[in-house]
C-alpha cells in the first residue's frame, strides 16, 4: 500500500469517510447492514467498526465490543456516539477510550481482525460487513473469528463480491489493479468460499446487484471449543 500501513491507511480516509460514502451507503451498503443487525445477539464482536455505520442496526438485546485497527476512525466513531447519544461512561480497563453509549453501551478497541485480543470462545456473534475485502490475509482474520465464537456461535458478514456477470467482474479486476497496491481494497474476492476451511458452516446466504453483495451467515459446530 504504498508504503503505509492499513492504520494509516484509514487515519487518512476517517474524516471525510462518511462523507464520500454517502450515496454507496443509501443506495447499495445500508441492506447488508440492516440484514446483519437484525440477526446479531448476545455478546457480538464488530471487526472493523470504521466510522460506526453499524451501530443504528442492532437490536437492543446486543452487548457490544467493537474494534478497528485505525486510531482516527475510532475516534470519528466516540464523536458520532457522545454527540447521538446519552453521557459517556468510562471503562478504561476494557477500551483505549471512553465507553460510549448510543441505545446501549459500546466497548471500542484499537485491534485487528487478523490478530484478536480475546479468549477463545468470548463471543456468541462476529459482524463483518465491508471488511473482509481490505484484510491482507483473510484466512487468518476467519481463523480469528471462529477461534473467538463460541460452540454454535454466528459470523454475520456483508461485503462487495466478485460479480456474477462477467462484464462487471472484468470491471473488478482492472479496478483492483489501482485499489489493491493504494488501500489493500479487493474488488475480486469472495470470502463466504472460506469458510468452511474455517470450521464455519453457512446456514443462510444471498447476493443482491448482479451479484456484487452477499450476506452470508455462518456457525460455529456445536462441538467445537
Amino acid at each position: 500500500m504504498t508504503g503505509r500501513t492499513r492504520s494509516e491507511v484509514w487515519d487518512r480516509h476517517a474524516p471525510r469517510y462518511d462523507a464520500r460514502t454517502a450515496w454507496l451507503e443509501r443506495r447499495l451498503l445500508s441492506h447488508g447492514r440492516t440484514w446483519v443487525g437484525a440477526r446479531a445477539t448476545g455478546a457480538t464482536l464488530e471487526v472493523g467498526v470504521g466510522t460506526g455505520a453499524n451501530l443504528a442496526h442492532y437490536g437492543p438485546d446486543v452487548d457490544l465490543t467493537a474494534i478497528d485497527p485505525s486510531a482516527r476512525m475510532l475516534e470519528e466513531t466516540r464523536r458520532k456516539l457522545s454527540e447521538a447519544g446519552p453521557a459517556s461512561r468510562s471503562d478504561r480497563a476494557s477500551s483505549p477510550g471512553p465507553e460510549l453509549s448510543l441505545v446501549r453501551p459500546v466497548r471500542l478497541l484499537a485491534a485487528d481482525v487478523g490478530d484478536l485480543p480475546f479468549e477463545d470462545g468470548s463471543f456468541d456473534s462476529v459482524v463483518a460487513t465491508y471488511v473482509l475485502c481490505c484484510v491482507p490475509d483473510v484466512p487468518l482474520a476467519l481463523a480469528q473469528i471462529a477461534r473467538v465464537l463460541r460452540p454454535g456461535g454466528q459470523l454475520l458478514l456483508a461485503d462487495h463480491v466478485r460479480s456474477t456477470a462477467w462484464p462487471l467482474r472484468l470491471g473488478q479486476r482492472l479496478l483492483d489493479v489501482a485499489t489493491v497496491p493504494l488501500q489493500g481494497e479487493h474488488f475480486s474476492r469472495r470470502p463466504r468460499t472460506l469458510l468452511a476451511a474455517a470450521g464455519l458452516e453457512v446456514t443462510d446466504s444471498h447476493r443482491r446487484a448482479a451479484g456484487v453483495l452477499e450476506m452470508v451467515r455462518a456457525v460455529t459446530p456445536e462441538g467445537m471449543g
